[in-house]
Formats: C-alpha cells, structure tokens, sequence
C-alpha cells in the first residue's frame, strides 16, 4: 500500500459492518472521498463491469482515471453520476438516448427533480431491453421454457418486499 493511500482507509469495527462477526477484529474500509476501482463500483451499484465500460462510451461525462495496465479509478462524483444513470435506466425507465438527453439539457448533470419518462420513453426503453436480450428458443420437447432472469431492479424489490414482511412482522411483536 502507498502511503498517499493510507489516508483513505479507515478502521472499521467488523461488528458495524458484518453481522455476528467478533468486535474486537478489525477491517480497513475506504474513505468517503476515496477513488473506488472498477470491481468496488460494480459491486456497490450492483451492475456488472462490462456495463460499466459500456457506459463510458455512452456517456462522456464519466470519466475514471485511468492507471498502468488499464485500471479504472472512479472518483466519487463518477460513482454518484453512475449511480443516478442506473436510477435512470432501470428503474425510472429512460432509454439511453433519454439519459443522454437529460445529461446534455443539464449541462453534463443529472438534476434531482427529472421528471418521469413519457410512455413514448417508456415503450422505446422496453424495446431497447427486448432488443439487448437473446431471443428465446422455442423447444420441440414438452418441457417448459427457461424462466427468464429477473432484472437488478426486480431482484432488489423482492428484496425489500422481504425485508419489509420481516419488518412488519417484528413491528407486530413490539408491545
């Protein structure tokens, strides 16, 4: 570890951060302000790294540092504008072409009030999903098709749908 990047690391109890670990073991954890790689961002955002690269063909304005061999650094508003995109994508439902759009009207930002996206915006969303996916095989044996996969978004509100029943559950147990 360099010594410009002992700065951005902090100690971290394990009990804060994983469930039923020991408190008296502790882990290092980036800073706020520190730059992430492009693994640490996929995984936060939830999105592969492949799209990732994709998007910084598709918008300019994110822009990681890029070092030896390749390696992607995001800086802290990258991972903020990326985060809002993905928001963008997929789960308010704006095409690419939308959030390039909304990009370029707000001078390369993202403004916190977007409106929702027209049915137009919507329906060519859909398209562009249903273009972006294989086609599905249509089997000659009696056996069902393939389920398809479930989206990011659709996987994380079964999620919270779950968490939420917990919630609730617990709430009814309270006094």
């Amino acid at each position: 570890m360099t010594l410009g990047a002992e700065r951005h690391l902090q100690q971290v109890p394990l009990d804060m951060a994983e469930p039923g670990a020991e408190p008296a073991v502790l882990r290092l954890r980036k800073a706020a302000g520190a730059f992430r790689t492009i693994s640490e961002v996929a995984d936060e955002l939830h999105i592969p790294q492949h799209v990732l690269r994709f998007w910084e063909t598709k918008f300019p304005q994110v822009k990681p540092l890029k070092r030896g061999g390749g390696r992607r650094y995001y800086r802290p508003d990258d991972i903020s504008l990326l985060r809002r995109v993905s928001d963008l994508l997929y789960i308010q439902g704006y095409t690419i072409k939308g959030v390039q759009r909304l990009l370029r009207e707000g001078g390369g930002r993202l403004a916190d009030d977007i409106p929702p996206p027209t049915d137009a915006e919507r329906a060519a969303a859909e398209a562009e999903r249903q273009q972006a996916e294989p086609p599905q095989l249509t089997l000659l044996s009696p056996e069902p098709a393939p389920a398809r996969r479930p989206t990011e978004a659709e996987r994380l509100r079964a999620v919270l749908t779950h968490v939420l029943a917990e919630l609730e559950t617990l709430r009814a147990k309270l006094p």
